[in-house]
């Protein structure tokens, strides 16, 4: 076999593996998705809620709150309380808490998910932390709402729900400004 022959064959090869590498690239999102149905996971909350509903007073579900925060996250987090039963289609509140321990103002994003996966097409925030950007100066301490209604389609069989939160940093990526959400409460601990 001939220097051009071995050449050609391995330029072909390599072509081969930078468009495998591209489809899969973009294979990567479905893949995700059908990974995160079939194992439960990472369950996205359902869009705008724009109907209404009164509250089915004969059933309870429970929701849970839980609240972590990313590598290189400082701030103290978490909600008010640990759990609530709610009536499905009832608007519930519950609040969380941020607090800034450091003496630099930060910038941080939270990223919700519910599980179990099924349900979260049927959990609808109406106002929540998570749409915006929280900015928070030096010993400064935030509450802010979360006001959701589980939708009375909810499968019987689920009665127990998790909203969960994960706290992410990006000051770096986003300066902080002196702006307040909406609907957020501050108070400073200095």
């Amino acid at each position: 076999m001939s220097a051009e022959m071995s050449t050609a064959r391995l330029v072909r090869r390599l072509l081969f593996v930078v468009v495998a590498m591209f489809a899969f690239g973009f294979a990567l999102v479905p893949i995700y998705d059908v990974m995160c149905q079939a194992f439960g996971i990472n369950g996205k909350t359902a869009g705008a809620y724009e109907g209404t509903q009164s509250a089915d007073a004969a059933r309870e579900v429970r929701v849970q709150f839980l609240a972590t925060n990313a590598a290189g996250m400082v701030w103290e987090f978490g909600p008010l309380a640990d759990q609530l039963s709610v009536h499905p289609g009832a608007s519930t509140e519950i609040r969380f808490v941020a607090y800034n321990p450091t003496d630099k103002p930060m910038t941080a994003q939270a990223i919700p998910s519910v599980s179990p996966s099924k349900a979260a097409a049927y959990f609808h925030k109406t106002e929540c932390f998570c749409f915006t950007q929280q900015v928070l100066q030096p010993g400064e301490r935030i509450e802010m709402p979360v006001r959701f209604i589980v939708d009375r389609d909810l499968p019987a069989d689920v009665r127990h729900l998790t909203l969960a939160y994960t706290l992410f940093d990006i000051t770096s990526r986003q300066p902080p400004v002196a702006a307040l959400a909406p609907g957020a409460a501050k108070e400073s601990l200095q």
